[in-house]
């Protein structure tokens, strides 16, 4: 159930005076493109749920298939991260999944008042949503570690059942975490290939703007995104392998793209993104000249002095607040409107909050549309499921396979995959009335949009300024740093690639951070013409520091 598709960043013109703004409607439901991994998080959710439930099918057991599915779904995520990564964050996923749910069956078994439960519901999503932003797991995000915590709240429990109903989540996690580690044994440089490839490729439709034109300035912050992207991928690694060298080679070709794109010939960058599909050898281009030693020998700032966790958490408070709020007023509201599954309203509320309320908005007419024609597919689907529980798990295993195949498309039309499997999985432990459960579904998915949105809208992000002021420094005093080693005569080794490497990704922040605060309301304005001078200064500079490595030349030269 992942819930966004990558987000890339756009030059943006002046917006309107500070206050509500325009919010866009047809545009949130437009279909993109699929992710070009779209079957891996399809294929590894059915690979990851069908033997816990196949198993618990053959034991009689399906009732527990609530606490076995929280473990299996934990392998939604992670899928672009090198293995390495992988693995450390898919065992980070899987303890934050199992704490979650420690605490929604202690809480359920020590209370039956509702509005309790509503709260500590609440609470766990506001916490699920900042430590997944803080920590940037990435797709799904907070969404299933709330869907999981929030259903299991309301989930009839005595204290001594919560030991073994968590031993079964944790062994399904860690049939999850192979599951995810799997594809390692066969291609153990996938996702850095498929990131360096997208850097090429970004870089390529760069350079055929040759740097000018109406939307060079967009392709150009897409490019500087895709090859930040390309060497956090690089870096998190670990040891140096020969593949990941010539990975990092190709990386700097793209890097040099971007800093002259009238010297690039773009179908050599995109013939080496071809050439890295599949388990062929990573092509290697030709000699970067004496600027190798400096270029690949230097381990780049991307993957050293991260902030500490707790500094990166301060600056998500006020979407904390929002999510507590808005989750424990849509379960309330549920509650008052009598309906029996408050927390469908409280987790539809949770899924809408995004960087800005813009984006959220957009996220709530996603989930509006997603959850109704989802309805009506339950409606379609229900009568082949309730044949048998068999037949139940195997609709339930489709629809994980095409909510994963779709959703990269548009979140609406994974919705349409998630809903009716969400509606299923409340019948493991007994058939239940289709039309009630259609009704419920409607009831909470309109409330908790409606009070979600309410509270994103009410709680004001007025940090989303001070940030833009941050990240604006932050770019300034790299650009300083790179600036002076240019005017040195014999900067220290490695030091003029480091202050690249800085600068680069400051670029890369500033322009996610004023694209996030562009969608805030009820702030100041924000310095438009400062973000862009200075977002040019660092591209010119970044394309200076090029030159002097001597990389320029040698595309030049091979062009």
């Amino acid at each position: 159930m992942s819930t966004a598709t990558p987000h890339t960043p756009r030059a943006r013109r002046p917006g309107p005076a500070p206050g509500a703004r325009r919010l866009p409607l047809a545009g949130a439901l437009r279909l993109g493109r699929p992710s070009d991994i779209w079957f891996k998080p399809a294929l590894s959710v059915v690979v990851s749920v069908a033997p816990p439930n196949l198993a618990l099918l053959a034991l009689g057991r399906l009732d527990l298939a609530m606490y076995t599915m929280a473990g299996s779904l934990c392998a939604l995520y992670a899928h672009n991260r090198p293995y390495a990564a992988r693995g450390r964050a898919l065992a980070g996923v899987v303890l934050g999944m199992l704490a979650g749910l420690a605490v929604a069956l202690t809480a359920a078994s020590l209370t039956t008042s509702p509005v309790l439960l509503v709260t500590v519901g609440a609470l766990l999503a506001a916490v699920q949503k900042a430590l997944c932003d803080a920590t940037r797991v990435g797709p799904p995000g907070h969404v299933v570690l709330s869907f999981i915590s929030s259903a299991s709240l309301f989930v009839p429990q005595t204290l001594g059942e919560v030991p073994g109903h968590l031993a079964l989540g944790a062994a399904a996690g860690v049939w999850a975490w192979i599951v995810g580690m799997a594809p390692g044994l066969l291609r153990p440089h996938g996702p850095e290939r498929r990131a360096t490839a997208h850097a090429l490729n970004a870089a390529a439709a760069y350079a055929e703007t040759r740097g000018a034109g109406a939307g060079s300035a967009r392709s150009r912050a897409a490019a500087a995104a895709a090859v930040h992207g390309a060497w956090q991928s690089l870096l998190s690694t670990g040891a140096r392998s020969a593949p990941r060298r010539a990975l990092e080679r190709l990386v700097v070709r793209a890097e040099v793209a971007i800093a002259a794109p009238a010297d690039t010939e773009p179908e050599r960058l995109r013939g080496w993104a071809r050439d890295l599909r599949g388990t062929g050898p990573v092509p290697h281009p030709d000699d970067l000249g004496e600027a190798a030693g400096e270029l690949l020998g230097v381990e780049a700032e991307l993957a050293l002095g991260e902030k500490p966790l707790l500094r990166r958490l301060g600056p998500l408070a006020p979407i904390a607040l929002r999510v507590a709020l808005g989750c424990s007023l849509a379960g309330y509201a549920s509650l008052a409107l009598g309906v029996g599954r408050p927390y469908w309203a409280l987790v539809t509320a949770a899924s809408l909050y995004q960087a800005n309320v813009t984006l959220t908005w957009s996220r709530g007419v996603q989930r509006v549309v997603g959850n109704l024609v989802g309805v009506l597919v339950f409606a379609a689907v229900v009568p082949l499921a309730h044949l048998g529980q068999a037949a139940l798990v195997l609709c339930c295993l489709a629809l994980n396979f095409g909510a994963e195949a779709l959703i990269g498309r548009n979140y609406w039309l994974g919705s349409v995959c998630v809903t009716p499997m969400a509606l299923l999985i409340t019948e493991f432990a007994h058939l239940q009335r289709p039309g009630e459960l259609m009704a419920d579904r409607v009831v909470d998915t309109l409330v908790g949009a409606l009070v979600g949105f309410a509270a994103a809208v009410a709680v004001t992000n007025r940090r989303a300024g001070d940030r833009v002021e941050d990240a604006l420094g932050a770019v300034e005093r790299a650009d300083e740093r790179a600036g002076r080693l240019l005017d040195a005569e014999r900067p220290a080794p490695g030091a003029l690639e480091s202050a690249r490497r800085d600068l680069a990704g400051a670029v890369v922040e500033l322009r996610a951070t004023a694209d996030a605060a562009a969608g805030e309301w009820w702030q100041r304005a924000l310095p438009e013409e400062r973000v862009m001078r200075v977002e040019r200064s660092g591209h010119r500079t970044l394309a200076a520091t090029v030159r002097r490595q001597g990389l320029h030349s040698v595309e030049g030269a091979q062009a």
